[in-house]
């Protein structure tokens, strides 16, 4: 896994909770860690990871909602920040 996909993980599990993770950023760092991208409707994007799905929608940069949603997303596929401090 590259550096800066590490990089943006670490942000996800970070105190205060990040706001300004490019949407991209986001995508290549879930895609690193063996997820699966599939463009829906509407501007949404599902992500399957470890057998689990969540849809996330399509913004330039993640709202401090979008970043919990993640983490907790990661959380529910055994992924913890630890990993990434």
């Amino acid at each position: 896994m590259h550096q800066h996909a590490k990089k943006i993980l670490h942000a996800f599990f970070s105190h205060p909770i990040a706001h300004n993770i490019d949407f991209k950023d986001a995508e290549h760092a879930l895609t690193a860690l063996g997820g699966e991208l599939e463009t829906k409707g509407g501007n949404k994007v599902e992500v399957t990871l470890h057998g689990k799905k969540t849809t996330l929608h399509r913004h330039h940069t993640l709202s401090k909602e979008d970043v919990v949603h993640v983490r907790k997303f990661l959380e529910t596929c055994g992924i913890t920040g630890e990993a990434f401090a």
